[in-house]
């Protein structure tokens, strides 16, 4: 049974209706992958067919300046391709506030969006769409600012849905907003949470799969992950990092810290030993500029103090070997957050480990990350459209949600979903 309320059960008849989505798609003025969008549109479809009157807001990129405080705008991360998208997907009529920014304190005047407001009410288009909530003042200022804006947002409308699962920061949009006006999840965010259940409730052996290409971003999950998998699969930098530490190996292109985290968890490791698979073939490259010179290694062979160029992929042999096949034919779950090379230049380890992963047919399979996804798409399409239609797999939108969520121990431990949760 879910903590989190969801608006199913709330009266949506003649209510506007404020939705919070996670549509960060666009790069560069187009739409990437609409994924995102289409895993949102039965909330949406649901709050019209409840009677609610939808006003939707997404962030889009990062306009907001941490170090100054200043906010730039620009169509490059403007909401229309979106607005855009939904008009043509669902044959319905969109409308998008004409905010004005105040300089690069971003959009302080909230008005225009009363009057996008009436024009829903009296039925002149089907929802309206905010501009880029990070183009507000005070979205990601988390002081009294971000009251402001939330409390501004909350005047136009009757009640709140958090359908942003991806959207994990506690911003204004995501979390002060909760403050203001009755607050529920979505279709999509209530998906999220029941799936990431399955990681910290699992059926058994729990494989977990992580990579990255910096190891402080996952150094809290990898810590979290170890205590709860029964078998636990490093790629990328992090097994880089690893093996350079256990077997004193020097790899180009490691940084001090990545080493200083790797030894770090090597000692967070020792309980947990016999947990961690290794993978026995890596590919190194005497360039990270082109693939034109590169090596097979096996791990075992490597004497300490062997110099390495770049390590920028594992070898699909790795996938081979019976070990590593082992483990995943075993597997009742595996958790996935992972690409295994450098796919710029690299791409046979990763697409050999999705092959192994999608053979593993006894197993639910639960992958996040937008790397890790879309990686899985462009390598394997065929895989990945019959795989996104398979039960047995679940694709996250959010990749740093269920990373913070694996951190904080709990699929209800973000800050915008404990807002959600009335005690």
């Amino acid at each position: 049974m879910s903590k989190v309320p969801s608006f199913l059960d709330a009266d949506l008849k003649g209510k506007v209706v404020l939705m919070r989505v996670d549509h960060n798609v666009v790069k560069k003025g187009k739409i990437k992958d609409p994924m995102r969008i289409e895993s949102t549109i039965p909330t949406i479809l649901h709050v019209f067919k409840k009677g609610g009157l939808p006003i939707l807001m997404t962030h889009v990129g990062r306009p907001y300046d941490k170090k100054t405080g200043e906010i730039s705008i620009s169509d490059d991360e403007s909401v229309r391709p979106i607005v855009d998208y939904l008009e043509e997907k669902l044959q319905l009529k969109g409308l998008i506030p004409d905010c004005t920014a105040s300089g690069a304190e971003g959009i302080t005047d909230l008005s225009p969006i009363a009057s996008a407001v009436q024009q829903l009410k009296a039925g002149r288009v089907d929802f309206v769409y905010l501009p880029n909530t990070r183009w507000f003042k005070g979205e990601e200022s988390k002081n009294e600012a971000s009251d402001l804006l939330a409390q501004g947002l909350a005047a136009n409308a009757d009640l709140f849905i958090n359908d942003a699962f991806g959207s994990w920061q506690p911003h204004a949009s995501t979390f002060n907003i909760t403050k203001f006006l009755p607050s529920y999840a979505g279709l999509l965010m209530q998906k999220e949470i029941d799936n990431l259940s399955k990681v910290f409730d699992p059926k058994r052996p729990l494989v977990s799969v992580v990579a990255g290409s910096k190891f402080d971003t996952k150094m809290g999950p990898l810590s979290s992950l170890i205590k709860i998998s029964d078998k636990l699969v490093l790629g990328g930098v992090l097994y880089n990092a690893y093996l350079a530490v256990k077997y004193n190996l020097s790899i180009k292109g490691l940084e001090q810290g990545d080493l200083d985290l790797a030894a770090q968890f090597l000692k967070d490791l020792e309980p947990y030993q016999d947990r961690i698979v290794e993978l026995p073939w890596i590919i190194e490259s005497d360039s990270f500029e082109n693939a034109e010179n590169f090596r097979a290694h096996r791990v075992a062979d490597l004497a300490p103090g062997t110099q390495l160029n770049y390590v920028l992929d594992i070898d699909p042999r790795s996938f081979e070997d019976e070990n590593v096949k082992q483990v995943f034919s075993s597997a009742a779950t595996i958790f996935v957050n992972a690409v295994m090379g450098y796919t710029t230049l690299f791409r046979e380890g990763t697409k050999a480990f999705n092959l192994l992963l999608d053979a593993s047919t006894q197993a639910l399979k639960l992958i996040g990350g937008g790397d890790t996804i879309q990686d899985f798409r462009e390598l394997l399409p065929g895989v990945f459209a019959n795989a996104k239609n398979d039960p047995r797999y679940y694709f996250f939108t959010g990749g740093g949600a269920i990373l913070d969520s694996i951190v904080q121990g709990s699929p209800y431990g973000m800050k915008p979903v404990q807002a959600l949760i009335k005690e």
